[in-house]
């Protein structure tokens, strides 16, 4: 299963994602993390990204993809992606497309953690008095959602018209929040993969 997990920052995407990936054996793609890891690896794609992170530049689309391709082979048999950080625009959204139809693969399940965004600013401007923590200061955190709402609102209606689209009130509680996610993978699974969702849920269907 092909999972996107959309939400903006301080959503909680990174613990629901950990969670897929403890209890349910997930694979997480997260840009940040593949490029690091590609560029520790020193492979030769690991070497373009060195550069070209090393230069001051946006890494690629295309060469995102390729991160995601050399996943996707290296991990076959894993139960489920989780995509973290991409698609975020329309364009990445159709580069990832033509990139599972070569493996006969789709997106099967879009997550959106919806939030209330004034609750959440207050949340991290109090983190931040507390703490201090560079990434929590709230002008920075204002930018960061802005940008997440300009460039994830037209990716919103293009997977609700294929039905991949689930919405969960990302303000309930981790367990609540978890409770619904489950609940969207097992609605979106079908009875063809039952087998699948038996192994995922750990239930028995």
């Amino acid at each position: 299963m092909n999972l996107i997990l959309f939400g903006p920052p301080a959503a909680g995407k990174g613990t629901q994602a950990k969670r897929l990936v403890t209890e349910h054996g997930f694979i997480q793609l997260s840009t940040g993390d593949m490029l690091r890891a590609a560029r520790s690896a020193g492979t030769e794609l690991g070497q373009r990204v060195a550069a070209i992170m090393d230069s001051g530049q946006l890494v690629s689309d295309e060469i995102v993809i390729e991160l995601i391709e050399d996943q996707l082979d290296t991990h076959k048999d894993a139960p489920g992606f989780i995509f973290d950080g991409f698609p975020r625009t329309v364009p990445q959204a159709e580069a990832l497309d033509k990139t599972l139809a070569k493996r006969d693969q789709e997106i099967d399940c879009v997550i959106r953690l919806r939030v209330d965004e004034e609750a959440l600013l207050d949340r991290v401007t109090k983190r931040f008095e507390e703490q201090g923590r560079e990434d929590d200061n709230p002008e920075t955190f204002k930018k960061r959602i802005d940008a997440y709402n300009a460039q994830t609102a037209p990716l919103l209606p293009i997977y609700a018209e294929r039905k991949k689209l689930t919405e969960v009130d990302g303000m309930g509680s981790i367990e609540k929040v978890a409770a619904e996610i489950d609940a969207a993978l097992a609605k979106q699974s079908g009875d063809e993969k039952k087998g699948f969702l038996s192994k995922l849920l750990g239930g028995n269907n």
